[in-house]
Formats: structure tokens, sequence, C-alpha cells
């Protein structure tokens, strides 16, 4: 039985409500499968807007197998193209970021333009045509601050995901906002177990101090069941659209991506250790109303995030073995905030690197577990742990018809 079949058989006979089956947390070929349905074929997170803020800034990243670059071109269009030089493959960017006038390989110098079509290639005889050579371009979307790509020849629909993001998220101005630091940490887990970890709190309270001081743990904060039941939740969404904010609780009918505000705890308006705001200077001018809370925004597989009245925190997921992770974190905050004035790094950044130092820790010890030859699937918490059974039952329903497909999908640029 080939892999292929393999995999989805398991996932045919899986019992619902239950973790997965080991090979999917461990497994080369498993996790080789992953990446070519599920991570070479969808939108994909990368990073802001506002990481560009001028013609030639570019950032980089790597997504599997797969370099890409990131950049703003002469005409203020942010392009994402295949990293890899069109003479013998070297990469053009080799750093994580920086500014370029012109994107320079090099290995041989030949010379592309921001948006990738190639400028120069030194003594390369009368026949050669530089037409023919530039970067390869891949699909690229920015939406309210954010950028997404897509590595496959058709890229999925987008239209509908920023129809339902861009009103919740465009009235915190994050495409003119900062970066007031990053972080990437490797949590040696598969980036299933990153996801499952991410969507439920039944650990938090025995895990994550510093979070339970502003963040609740109500099953309806991070899962998907009752949540219009919720009557804190409905009370929340009611203050915010008196202020003109979008906030009641949206998922799409795949269940790939959702969003929604939820209030903090008591009387906090921050992710801080007092619950204060961290920063003085709210992130957009136009958000004025008090007590909104956080706005949460999923998108499978490579992102959650948070939006406070004075930050925003986002995380970007990237797997880079069967047994490890990435996850970049992101602290955006006003463009005009001055650190040191406006706020202290130490107190903006404080609870969430500590919550992703413990959650490194408690992924690393699920991994560990997974390992041993005693392992079998057990039961989630139909009470606390929705989130979790709802992304297990989005990943089974996605890659599930894919690995059914009698050929193999045809990858952009794939021999």
């Amino acid at each position: 039985m080939d892999t292929r079949t393999e995999m989805l058989r398991r996932l045919e006979r899986r019992r619902q409500g239950f973790s997965l089956e080991q090979p999917f947390y461990i497994d080369p070929d498993y996790f080789k499968l992953d990446m070519e349905l599920i991570w070479y074929r969808d939108w994909l997170f990368v990073g802001h807007d506002c990481e560009l803020p001028k013609a030639g800034n570019y950032f980089t990243l790597q997504i599997g197998a797969y370099p890409v670059v990131i950049v703003r071109d002469q005409k203020g269009q942010i392009r994402a193209l295949h990293n890899s030089c069109r003479h013998r493959g070297s990469r053009v960017c080799p750093a994580e970021k920086g500014t370029a006038a012109k994107l320079v390989c090099p290995y041989h110098q030949w010379t592309y333009e921001l948006d990738g079509s190639l400028l120069f290639a030194r003594q390369m005889g009368e026949g050669f045509c530089k037409e023919d050579f530039g970067l390869k371009p891949i699909a690229c979307e920015s939406v309210a601050g954010y950028i997404f790509i897509c590595l496959a020849d058709e890229p999925a629909d987008f239209a509908s995901f920023r129809a339902m993001m861009e009103p919740y998220f465009a009235p915190h101005n994050l495409a003119n906002a900062k970066v007031a630091h990053e972080t990437t940490i490797i949590e040696k887990g598969n980036w299933k177990l990153v996801w499952e970890n991410n969507r439920e709190c039944y650990h938090c309270a025995a895990n994550h101090p510093e979070l339970c001081k502003t963040f609740p743990e109500a099953p309806t904060i991070t899962g998907v069941p009752s949540v219009d039941s919720d009557p804190e939740m409905l009370a929340h969404w009611a203050h915010c659209e008196v202020a003109g904010l979008p906030s009641r609780f949206r998922i799409d009918d795949h269940g790939q991506y959702r969003t929604t505000r939820a209030p903090l705890l008591r009387d906090a308006v921050s992710y801080t250790m007092t619950g204060k705001p961290a920063v003085k200077r709210n992130l957009s001018d136009a958000v004025t109303a008090d007590r909104i809370g956080t706005l949460m925004l999923y998108h499978y597989p490579t992102t959650w995030n948070h939006v406070l009245i004075d930050h925003a925190t986002t995380f970007r997921v990237l797997p880079i073995s069967p047994t490890e992770t990435a996850v970049t974190t992101k602290w955006l905050v006003h463009k005009d905030a001055v650190e040191g004035v406006d706020y202290d790094l130490d107190e903006l950044t404080h609870v969430w690197a500590m919550t992703n130092d413990e959650d490194r820790r408690i992924v690393e010890e699920n991994a560990f577990g997974i390992l041993s030859p005693a392992y079998e699937p057990g039961p989630y918490s139909e009470v606390h742990e929705g989130g979790v059974i709802q992304f297990v039952e989005w990943y089974a329903d996605f890659i599930g018809p894919r690995l059914a497909e009698s050929d193999k999908p045809a990858l952009k640029n794939v021999a």
C-alpha cells in the first residue's frame, strides 16, 4: 500500500473526537503529503504590508522546499517571487530582510528589477533573451495589512476570505503600523500539534499564568460550538458594534478561517501583567472606543492573531520537518509610537514571550510522548477542546479529497 492510500484509510477509519494516529505527527512521508497537498496549494500568511514601507524593501522566508522573497516594487506593489536565480538556482536574496534598488544574485551578478524581470546578465552570448529568464512569480494578495501567498499554479479563491476579514481588520490600520518586535522560536513538534495546542485553553490555568491574567479560559473564546449562546460574548459584540466595529463570530463554510471579537477579563484592555495598555498611543487613530477586547483571526494552516486597542500580536506557523515547526511572533504598534516614550518593549512583549515559551515546552512534551510505541489516539474534551476538534475535522476534510485524487496535483514550477 502506498503512503497516500494508507494515509487516506487512516483518516477514513479515525474515531471522531479523537486525536490522530501516530504517523500523522511523526512520519516523514505523511509530512511530505501535508506539504504537497496543503502547504503548496493554499493561501499562506507570510507577513505585513508595513514591513515593506518603501520600494526595494524585502523579506525572505522558507516554505518547505521553496525559498521565497516578498518585495515592494518600484510602483508600490507588493510581490512574491521564487528566491532562486534563473541562471543556476542560487538564492538571490540570502538575508532575512533588507533594502535593494535591484535584486542582484551574489553568485554571478544576474540583476533583476524589483518586479522580478531580468535586467542584466553578463556575457551570455548573442542568442540569449533576458525576457525569458525573470524570477518566477508567486500569487500574492494583500488585505487589511496582511500579506498572503499561494504557491499553486491555480491559486484557491481568495475573494471570500477578503470579504470576511477586511471589514473586521481595516479599522485597525495595520497596513500603516510598524513592527515593534519580532521573534521566531522552533518548537520540536509537528505543525498540527502546534495548532492543536493553540486551539484550546483547557491547558491554560496550569501552564500560562501570565496570559490568564487577561485572557478568558471560557471554551466559547477558543472554540466553535455554542459561541452564539454565550451572553458575555453577545454583550461584547453589541458594545463593539455600537462603535462601528464588526464583531460577531464568522467562519467560512469549510472551517479554514474565522474571526470574532472577544472580551478580556474584568477591566483589562491589553495583554500586560496589569491589564493596562502597553502602548500609550492607540494602534489606530480611527478606533477610540474603550474595552474592545481582542479581535481574533485564525487561518489554517499559517496564522492566528490578536488585535487590541493599543497593539496587535500576530503569529505565523511554518513547518520545518515532521517534528519541527517555526512560530514567528510580531508585535505591531502605531507607526509613530516611540519605544521608551510610548511603550516599554519588555512590558509590550512579556505576556506572549512567556506564553510562547510555555507553549513550546507543552508541544515538545506532547511530541515526545507521541513517539512512544504505547501511544494511541485519545479523546478530546467536548467541553473545552471544541476548537481542537474543529481543527482536526478541517484537516481531515481538507486533505482527504486531495489524497483521493488519482493524480498528484500540478505544482508551480515543479519539474
